[in-house]
């Protein structure tokens, strides 16, 4: 229910961005920011890493996600308090995982994954986005996870949980076709420009899509239209043809 910036599906969306409020929180050499936002689609919750070199990471959800997203904060730090601080083995350099959650919500996915490097315990926040199946994520040190659960109640408190708010557009919700080995996503967005459709192709290992403007919707339909009439009468016509022959 919500656009944004750069992650936009049309990135001239980030001008019509306001930020309604605002937390931060410093771990150790990363500094997270929390920004409630809101464009013509609704609420939305961006959550940034900013490391020491400066590298931005970010992850994005509806406010109506925030619940869901408290809920699993909540029993991965209970979990983490419940378990041994242990130390990883020290001939494997590579990060595994401890407990595992996942919240699914519209298109988008979100896995929360507590594990530990030789750096120590984290837990990484990925969100997946279909058609395209990318991912971003985030990494947060388990010291800091109770002061991020914190500055997001108190935003929760403050900016309420409902996607939608005074001035945002209520738009049609996502809708998915799958053809033979092919998957159709219709997705519908707003910008400054108005209204439009992201109609999305997905097989494997290829993707395309193509935007079209609301104000050519009946256009498209009445196209789609004529060629439906006409492919049903062919098909009508080659049928009769076949029972005469068989006759």
């Amino acid at each position: 229910m919500y656009n944004s910036g750069r992650d936009a599906r049309d990135g001239d969306s980030v001008n019509a961005e306001k930020e309604i409020a605002s937390r931060n929180v410093q771990m150790q050499a990363k500094r997270f920011y929390l920004d409630v936002k809101q464009n013509r689609r609704g609420r939305f919750l961006k959550i940034a890493e900013v490391g020491a070199s400066g590298q931005k990471s970010r992850i994005l959800m509806g406010m109506s996600t925030t619940t869901e997203f408290r809920e699993k904060l909540d029993e991965l730090i209970k979990y983490h308090k419940q378990t041994d601080s242990g130390a990883t083995d020290g001939g494997d350099q590579h990060a595994f995982k401890f407990r595992s959650e996942t919240i699914v919500r519209e298109n988008r996915r979100y896995f929360l994954d507590l594990k530990e490097n030789q750096r120590g315990k984290f837990l990484r926040i990925a969100q997946q986005v279909s058609p395209s199946g990318m991912r971003n994520q985030i990494a947060v040190p388990v010291q800091g996870l109770e002061d991020m659960r914190d500055r997001l109640v108190e935003l929760m408190e403050e900016c309420g949980t409902d996607d939608m708010a005074e001035g945002v557009e209520r738009l049609p919700a996502p809708k998915s076709l799958r053809v033979d080995n092919k998957m159709f996503y219709f997705d519908v967005g707003a910008n400054r420009r108005g209204m439009f459709l992201r109609l999305s192709e997905v097989r494997a290992n290829f993707r395309t899509a193509v935007t079209v403007p609301e104000k050519s919707w009946a256009s498209v339909r009445d196209i789609l239209d004529e060629y439906i009439g006409k492919m049903a009468e062919e098909n009508k016509e080659g049928a009769k043809e076949a029972d005469e022959k068989e006759q």
